[in-house]
C-alpha cells in the first residue's frame, strides 16, 4: 500500500476497532513522510494508550513535527497533540472541537476528543460534541457508524438508555463489525439489569470480535459482568482465564475489575491475583495515570503484595506533591486516596477504608472511564462497610 492506502485503512481500523489502526499509520508514515495526518495519528493513538511510554513517544513524534509545513486544519492539531502530550487532555479536547466545529467530518479529531472526555470522565461534553457533530453526517457517509456509535455511548453515560441502544442498534446494521456499537448495548444491558439479556447479545455476535485486540476483551470483561450479576461465578473465572490474560494496560485494567470484584465477594481466586501483580509490576512507579493506578493497586492488594503497593503510594505521592500535567490533581485528589482506601482494605482495616472512599470528593467520576467501571469504588465502600459491621458484632 502507498501512504495514502494506509492512512485510509489505518482509519477504517480506527472505526471497526477491527486491525492494527497503529501499525497501519506508521506504515503511513514511512511510506510517504510528507503525508502529516499519518504521523499525526500515529501520535494520537499512542497518546490514547494510557501507558507513559507511549506517551513520551508520543511527546517526541509531536516534537519532530514541529516546524514543518501544514494546513491549517494540521496547525490545530499539531497544537491539540502538544496539550495532550503535557497531560492537558482538556484543552487538547477543546481543541479539537475548535477542529470539529470546521471539520464535521474529521474522524481523528472526533474520536481523539472522545477519548479524552472519557478518560475526563466528562459525559456531558461526550454528548454536546457527538450531538452537534452528528448533524453533519447521513447514511451515506461510509463512517456514519462509527458516529453513530459515539454518540450513543454519550447517550448511555448521560443515562438515556433507550436511545443509546437504539442508536447502537442503527450503527449495527450499517456496520456489524463495529465494535463500539457492540460495547454501548452491553452497557445498556448491564445497566438496566438485563443480564441473561446481555448473555445472550454478546454470545450471538462474539464471533464478530474477532481481530478486535483489547477492545474484544474488555467486551468479554463486560461478558463476566452479567455472568456475575447471575451469581455464576465459575463461568466468570472461565471468561477471565480465557479471555483477560493480555498484557496491555486496557487489558489489565479488564483483569483487576473483574479480579476485585470476585476478591469482595469473598471468592477463592487461587493465584489469579499473584500473577496478574506481576504483570503490573512494571507499571509501579509510573503514576501517569490515577485511573490506572488504582487498578494496579487492586492487583498489588490482592495479591498482598505490599512492595508493590508501597512502591505505588510513594509514587503517587510524588506526583500528587510536584505538578506535572492534569494527573496531578486527580491523583492528589481521588487517586492517592482511592489507592490508600484499597490498601486499607487489603490489611482489613476496613474503618479507614470506607472513610478514605466516604470523603473523596464529587469530582471523583473525572478519573476517567464508564460508570460501569469507577462503580467498584462503590462497591469497595460497601463491601468495607459491610465487614466493619460484622467484625464489630463479633
Amino acid at each position: 500500500m502507498n501512504g495514502a492506502q494506509a492512512y485510509q485503512a489505518a482509519l477504517r481500523a480506527l472505526t471497526t476497532q477491527h486491525g492494527d489502526a497503529l501499525a497501519l499509520a506508521r506504515e503511513a508514515a514511512r511510506a510517504d513522510a510528507t503525508l502529516i495526518a499519518a504521523h499525526q495519528l500515529e501520535a494520537w493513538l499512542l497518546l490514547a494508550s494510557r501507558d507513559l511510554r507511549d506517551f513520551q513517544a508520543a511527546r517526541r513524534m509531536s516534537d519532530r513535527l514541529a516546524g514543518k509545513v501544514m494546513s491549517a486544519r494540521e496547525a490545530l492539531h499539531a497544537e491539540a497533540l502538544v496539550a495532550a502530550a503535557t497531560g492537558d487532555y482538556a484543552a487538547a479536547a477543546r481543541l479539537l472541537d475548535r477542529i470539529t466545529a470546521e471539520h464535521p467530518h474529521d474522524l481523528v479529531a472526533l474520536m481523539m476528543a472522545h477519548v479524552f472526555d472519557y478518560y475526563l470522565g466528562d459525559a456531558a461534553a461526550l454528548l454536546t460534541r457527538s450531538s452537534r457533530v452528528l448533524a453533519y453526517w447521513s447514511g451515506s457517509d461510509p463512517a456514519y457508524h462509527a458516529v453513530l456509535s459515539l454518540h450513543a455511548f454519550a447517550l448511555e453515560e448521560s443515562g438515556d438508555y433507550a436511545a443509546a441502544e437504539s442508536t447502537a442498534r442503527r450503527a449495527l446494521e450499517l456496520e456489524p463489525l463495529d465494535v463500539r456499537a457492540h460495547h454501548v448495548v452491553t452497557h445498556v444491558l448491564e445497566m438496566q439489569g438485563r443480564a441473561e439479556e446481555g448473555l445472550r447479545w454478546m454470545g450471538a455476535r462474539s464471533a464478530l470480535w474477532k481481530g478486535a485486540g483489547a477492545a474484544a476483551t474488555h467486551l468479554w470483561w463486560h461478558t463476566a459482568l452479567h455472568q456475575l450479576e447471575l451469581g455464576r461465578v465459575r463461568l466468570a473465572l472461565e471468561v477471565y482465564d480465557r479471555r483477560l490474560q493480555g498484557r496491555a494496560l486496557s487489558e489489565m485494567i479488564d483483569a483487576s475489575a473483574l479480579l476485585w470484584r470476585l476478591h469482595l465477594g469473598g471468592h477463592d481466586l487461587g493465584g489469579r491475583f499473584a500473577a496478574l501483580a506481576v504483570r503490573w509490576a512494571r507499571f509501579a512507579e509510573d503514576a501517569h495515570c490515577a485511573f490506572n493506578d488504582l487498578h494496579a493497586m487492586m492487583a498489588f492488594v490482592g495479591a498482598r503484595r505490599w512492595d508493590y503497593a508501597e512502591r505505588l503510594l510513594q509514587a503517587q505521592a510524588w506526583r500528587a506533591a510536584a505538578p506535572r500535567g492534569a494527573n496531578h490533581e486527580m491523583t492528589k485528589r481521588v487517586g492517592l486516596p482511592a489507592s490508600r482506601a484499597l490498601l486499607a482494605y487489603g490489611r482489613e482495616d476496613y474503618a479507614e477504608a470506607e472513610a478514605l472512599l466516604r470523603a473523596l470528593p464529587p469530582v471523583a467520576h473525572l478519573i476517567g472511564g464508564s460508570h460501569a467501571q469507577r462503580d467498584v469504588l462503590q462497591l469497595t465502600r460497601a463491601a468495607a462497610a459491610l465487614r466493619r459491621t460484622t467484625m464489630k458484632a463479633a
